[in-house]
């Protein structure tokens, strides 16, 4: 056994996006063991329910993360709106499920500009990053907001989207596609982009499966536990059919992410020509029942459950959130193990660990 030492990975590191803290063992340049330290962002948001009310809550809960903070705020208002069997109407549902694939697209490019960082390719990063200020962009004139956008409301959305302004967002998407397509196909198909991701950090399905990893981190070993195949929203109208790969290395994750980019744009197309008229969001009366309820949702980064307990009264006494990055730490501690030093940031940024979300 050669001479063992320690070396502190974060929270502060040029790779780093989100302040996540690892300390590595290394025996020469492998890595022996990797210990995760969480908690170094911790917000207290929600021990907020027993100051806020129930609908105030949703703009709490969409805080939680700014990257997810749509799906945030769904989350949180599915499981009110299940707790006191409240029936959104479909229109909201659409609009539900439009907005979250948006919220996906401009997840998956902020992470892939990120990639494109950690590697040094400083051109390929603001490529992504001026693709995904489209996206803000149709954020901000629909709802007046860029990444925080306040439209979700128990019992529905708090306003319309006029046909037209769907039709806009539709042209976009396909405009944006072509340029996708030259950008990711530099993901997939680069030399020097493969060197780095290529039989880096392979997780086997049976490892996935025991330590319970989930989203892109999980399709990309060939394991479908994707929440959209579920009764939230409209995707199984729409013919939703999760993605997978089956290599488990950091490229069959970055691929994973890639496709699901068009995929969410062929979604959100589907679904405005799909949309039904009508109301976008219903009177809602009366007080949580006692009793507890969860709802489940798959943010980009993997399924996340929202669980509410009411008491009778207006302050519910418990909103919990289990968000991706809790399931997929113990994969990324797993995946660590017997890596070189070098390839530590490639593991990181293809299991995608969202500290906001996990340090509420």
């Amino acid at each position: 056994m050669g001479k063992r030492t320690i070396v502190p990975f974060g929270p502060q590191h040029p790779a780093l996006p989100e302040p996540i803290h690892l300390d590595l063992e290394l025996e020469d340049e492998k890595v022996i063991r990797a210990v995760p330290s969480i908690g170094y962002v911790h917000r207290g948001l929600e021990k907020l329910v027993e100051q806020n009310d129930y609908q105030i809550m949703c703009y709490v809960m969409e805080r939680v993360c700014g990257i997810c903070s749509f799906g945030h705020s769904w989350g949180y208002a599915a499981a009110v709106e299940g707790l006191m069997d409240i029936e959104v109407p479909e229109r909201a549902e659409h609009l539900r499920t439009i907005f979250h694939e948006l919220s996906r697209i401009h997840s998956h490019l902020l992470w892939l500009g990120l990639l494109a960082d950690a590697m040094g390719f400083e051109s390929l990063f603001m490529h992504c990053w001026r693709l995904r200020e489209s996206i803000l962009d149709i954020f901000e004139k629909s709802t007046g907001g860029r990444v925080i956008l306040s439209f979700t409301k128990i019992g529905g959305q708090f306003k319309d989207i006029p046909k037209e302004s769907l039709a806009e967002i539709v042209i976009i998407l396909e405009n944006m596609r072509k340029e996708l397509l030259v950008v990711t196909n530099v993901f997939l198909d680069d030399t020097s982009v493969k060197n780095r991701m290529c039989g880096v950090g392979k997780l086997s399905k049976e490892d996935i499966m025991k330590l319970g990893a989930i989203g892109p981190t999980a399709r990309g070993s060939g394991v479908n536990n994707d929440a959209r195949c579920l009764d939230l929203g409209k995707y199984k109208e729409l013919g939703f059919k999760p993605i997978l790969e089956t290599d488990g290395d950091c490229y069959a994750r970055c691929k994973v992410r890639v496709r699901e980019i068009f995929q969410s744009i062929d979604i959100i197309i589907k679904d405005v020509e799909n949309i039904p008229e009508g109301p976008v969001n219903i009177p809602v009366k009366g007080m949580p029942p006692m009793g507890d309820f969860i709802a489940r949702i798959e943010q980009p980064r993997g399924e996340a459950f929202y669980y509410v307990k009411g008491n009778g009264t207006k302050y519910l006494d418990r909103a919990r959130v289990r968000t991706p990055t809790n399931a997929n730490i113990p994969i990324l501690v797993k995946v660590l193990q017997g890596c070189y030093l070098n390839d530590v940031t490639m593991m990181v940024m293809t299991i995608d660990p969202c500290i906001s979300c996990t340090e509420r």
